[in-house]
């Protein structure tokens, strides 16, 4: 298998704007029920504050995680460039194409938690 391949650059770009779309919808889904939870557990906190009871004092709900900034990126680089086709090695044609990212399994699993019946 050759190091790297050449791919058009239009499509490439169809393919990566359809993933950084469905990354980004489903982490507003999950900062839509990040903010629920994290409200709940605020009321929860200050109802045992003001009865007088022990209360903590930090919430422990990770943030959801949006790495569209990524995806943005390359877009913005295929949408500059003057080339119509570009070398892609199997890493980048993973992330790019297949939207397998280092970075994608810890973000899927963390912003999964959040988003309610689903």
């Amino acid at each position: 298998m050759p190091q790297t391949m050449k791919f058009p650059v239009k499509e490439l770009a169809k393919i990566i704007k359809k993933n950084r779309d469905e990354h980004r919808q489903l982490f507003l889904k999950a900062q839509e029920g990040y903010r629920e939870d994290i409200t709940k557990e605020l009321e929860m906190m200050l109802a045992e504050a003001r009865a007088g009871k022990r209360y903590r004092r930090a919430v422990q709900l990770v943030e959801p995680m949006d790495m569209t900034r990524e995806y943005d990126r390359i877009l913005k680089m295929l949408e500059l460039t003057t080339e119509t086709e570009i070398e892609l090695n199997p890493t980048e044609f993973s992330q790019y194409v297949m939207d397998d990212w280092g970075w994608k399994q810890a973000v899927t699993s963390t912003n999964q938690q959040y988003i309610k019946g689903g």
